[in-house]
């Protein structure tokens, strides 16, 4: 089985612990009440004046708390390097407002210089299409529209020619405005930002002298009975949140320089402004890197009079978003920050919706925060949910959801993205076996319809079909003498012995299922793993198994017959069948194996259960059942015990009877 080694995947019995967790039930995750989360999002949005300032203080702290360590271990004391680090990160956002304010005045200087191309433009797109072109279309119908608008109403007393109306008088209002009044127009307007903008500094520069502190103070107000937990969601947080900001930025700015150097080489005006417009508006997910090719796309409509530099600048962002988005962000960081793709997208609506357009830029980062929180602490384990981009239901749960609603191709896209690290016989024993063990107990419950048992045993059976070429792979790959070469070089370093499953040629198997349609499908997927390993298998249904059709089984070429089942409450119905079969054939070997979500059951324990029903093996998992299969041991004689045993119990009461009497 080493020979079946793609990848680097590990072999069966070092696979087998690996998946575990996903047998284990989690328990049912809490959503808060109604009236929680409107109180919650209505304490936000009315106190955004509050939490907004406080909000970008705490990521600027996560963003520079790295920087701050650092400086700390070159030596310089806790003071000076918060703030160096404040006063350096605030300075270079001033410097960059500051080179976007001169850029866009320059701008604004120069726009009627591109009157002439821009009019050049609108003519010429007028003069387009059929009968006057589509532009000139729409502006007759608007000048129209103007014209009725102008009409004087029929309803008003016409205007006698004696008598003709009288010119207004025009009046010219002029407002003396003090020096004092025209300060504070200009001065009004900027003390808002500006004292925001101080407090937020003030802020950062308390958060990072006081940040043990206030780690102490989070972890006893929420998480002093599990410091551990509370501990790991702190550093969870602050390593997520400020790896994410530092490398948004490095990808920010590599997206914008190739973008200002392009722009510059097009001959685009400001293309400074340009680049440090993309760097900036990159932070805002999905909708900021279209912000800011818009603006581009229309200069370069303005500043040359044919079409080609449009076209080449929409190719340059285009180009570069599609480098940067599938080279370099994965590359950089990839799925670090734990959101999922539809999560940004409903982060990005609803903290635009609650705090504007700062809301939008800081949607990501604080979204993780919430995910951070819902991974670490119980009550918030709802945000990890819904927001989290980690699996939330377990690969054998999934499975057995799809072939709940009749979708086997969907349930084989997931097989087969498994297939890439794990082995056949894993998938089966760790996640398809246990999909089907959810479906009896539902039997059981009897929550499942007889129609919708039989769906699901075809939705499994249809799987194991589409499953045929893996499993043709991996036999290729055992045969293969050089993947075998490759396998044995990958071999555990751990040095743990691994359970190779033995070469099944000339050996001859029947897989059948015990009781119904589910345990056929269980049976498929064992005769599949031991096609892999070479033998002969058929296969047999639960209905050939019943005693009006168990005779007309063709055993006459089988060495194992292996029947499955998913109850485990099914043991005297296999001791009938093994009897039965070993009349059958005397040479006949026959195994039972009941199916179990851990295969962990004590090997005792199975020799004994094997040897009460008579059985030549009892097998609890893929691994066990497929190696008793292959097994080369000679078959368990038929017993004749039980019988003895019911003609001693019938001659018992005659012996005591007679004893009586005597």
């Amino acid at each position: 089985m080493a020979a079946n080694r793609r990848n680097g995947m590990t072999s069966p019995a070092e696979g087998l612990g690996d998946m575990l967790s996903a047998a284990a039930p989690r328990p049912r995750t809490s959503l808060p009440n109604v009236a929680t989360t409107v109180t919650t999002v209505a304490a936000l949005y009315f106190g955004r004046d509050v939490f907004l300032p406080i909000a970008i203080a705490l990521l600027l702290t996560f963003a520079l708390a790295p920087l701050v360590s650092t400086l700390r271990k070159v030596g310089i004391p806790r003071i000076a390097a918060v703030i160096a680090s404040v006063l350096g990160a605030f300075a270079a956002l001033a410097l960059f407002s500051f080179i976007v304010a001169t850029q866009v005045s320059e701008l604004a200087q120069n726009i009627p210089v591109y009157q002439t191309n821009i009019l050049a433009k609108i003519r010429s797109l007028k003069e387009t299409g059929v009968g006057g072109g589509i532009v000139a279309r729409l502006s007759q119908v608007v000048e129209r529209i103007g014209q009725e608008i102008d009409r004087q109403d029929a309803s008003l007393p016409a205007v006698t020619p004696e008598k003709p109306p009288r010119e207004p008088v025009p009046v010219e209002i002029v407002a003396r405005e003090r020096p004092l009044e025209v300060l504070q127009n200009i001065v009004g307007p900027l003390i808002s930002p500006l004292g925001s903008a101080g407090l937020i500094i003030v802020v950062v520069i308390f958060m990072l002298l006081e940040r043990e502190d206030l780690r102490d103070r989070f972890i006893r107000l929420v998480g002093y009975g599990d410091l551990h937990r509370t501990t790991e969601a702190l550093r969870d947080a602050g390593k997520r949140v400020g790896l994410y900001l530092l490398m948004q930025l490095v990808v920010n700015i590599v997206y914008a320089v190739p973008i200002a150097i392009g722009l510059w080489i097009l001959g685009i005006p400001n293309a400074l402004l340009w680049g440090l417009l993309a760097l900036a508006l990159r932070f805002v997910p999905y909708i900021g890197p279209a912000i800011g090719m818009l603006l581009p796309l229309f200069l370069a409509l303005a500043v040359a009079p044919g079409w080609s530099l449009v076209l080449w600048t929409a190719a340059l962002f285009v180009v570069m978003e599609l480098i940067t988005g599938n080279v370099i962000e994965p590359w950089l960081y990839g799925s670090r920050t734990g959101l999922s793709p539809l999560a940004i997208i409903v982060a990005a609506i609803f903290w635009t919706w609650l705090w504007g357009p700062l809301g939008l830029i800081l949607s990501t980062p604080l979204t993780v925060c919430l995910v951070v929180l819902g991974r670490h602490v119980p009550q918030f384990e709802f945000l990890d949910v819904l927001f989290g981009n980690e699996p939330v239901l377990e690969p054998h749960a999934r499975l057995y959801q799809r072939l709940l609603a009749a979708d086997p191709e969907e349930a084989t896209d997931h097989a087969e993205e498994m297939l890439e690290e794990k082995y056949l016989v894993e998938f089966y024993d760790k996640v398809a076996i246990p999909a089907l063990l959810l479906g009896e107990r539902d039997r059981v419950r009897g929550v499942m319809g007889d129609l919708q048992r039989r769906q699901v045993a075809a939705s499994a059976l249809t799987l194991v079909a589409n499953l045929d070429d893996s499993a043709q792979e991996e036999a290729g790959a055992e045969e293969d003498p050089h993947v075998a070469g490759e396998a044995s070089d990958q071999s555990d370093p751990s040095g743990e012995d691994e359970t190779e499953l033995p070469d099944g040629t000339d050996m001859s198997v029947l897989c059948a299922g015990g009781r119904g349609e589910l345990d056929d499908a269980a049976a498929a997927m064992l005769a599949q793993v031991l096609e892999v390993q070479g033998a002969t298998v058929s296969k047999a249904g639960f209905a050939d198994m019943e005693p009006a059709n168990i005779r007309r089984l063709e055993l006459d070429t089988v060495d194992t017959v292996v029947v499955g089942f998913l109850n485990r409450d099914s043991v005297k119905h296999a001791r009938f069948l093994v009897r039965r079969l070993k009349r059958m054939k005397a040479a006949l070997r026959v195994g039972i194996v009941f199916w179990s979500e851990t295969a962990a059951e004590d090997k005792e324990t199975a020799a004994k259960l094997a040897h009460d029903i008579n059985a030549d093996f009892v097998a609890h998992g893929m691994v066990d059942a497929a190696v008793g299969a292959l097994s080369n041991e000679p078959p368990v004689a038929l017993k004749l015990i039980a019988k003895r045993r019911m003609r001693r119990q019938r001659a018992a009461p005659k012996k005591v009877a007679t004893a009586a009497a005597s």
